[in-house]
């Protein structure tokens, strides 16, 4: 079983980040709350090529926090993590504090 995963052309490989069921005192939060859709970037591929054959690097570095579709991303299980590949052009942006 592969245990990493580096990706081709413009895709990321994405952890999405769960937000807590509950505060730190205890108090169990309900799932309708409002949650941004985020994730961390764990791995990127060198880019895509345009028609003369130039390399287009990925925006995104590792470490990043972005900001997720609703929907789409291909699901990857390695080991007992699951992550999630998609396009960069797919990535909404990315989160900073």
């Amino acid at each position: 079983m592969a245990k990493r995963l580096i990706p081709t052309f413009n895709r990321i490989l994405v952890e999405k980040i769960i937000p807590p069921s509950k505060t730190n005192s205890g108090i169990l939060l309900p799932e309708k709350t409002s949650k941004l859709n985020s994730g961390k970037v764990v791995a990127v591929g060198p880019g895509a090529r345009d028609k003369d054959g130039k390399l287009i690097p990925v925006t995104l570095k590792e470490g990043e926090t972005v900001l997720l579709p609703e929907y789409g991303g291909t699901e990857v299980k390695l080991g007992e993590k699951e992550y999630f590949l998609f396009r960069d052009e797919d990535i909404m942006g990315t989160l900073h504090d």
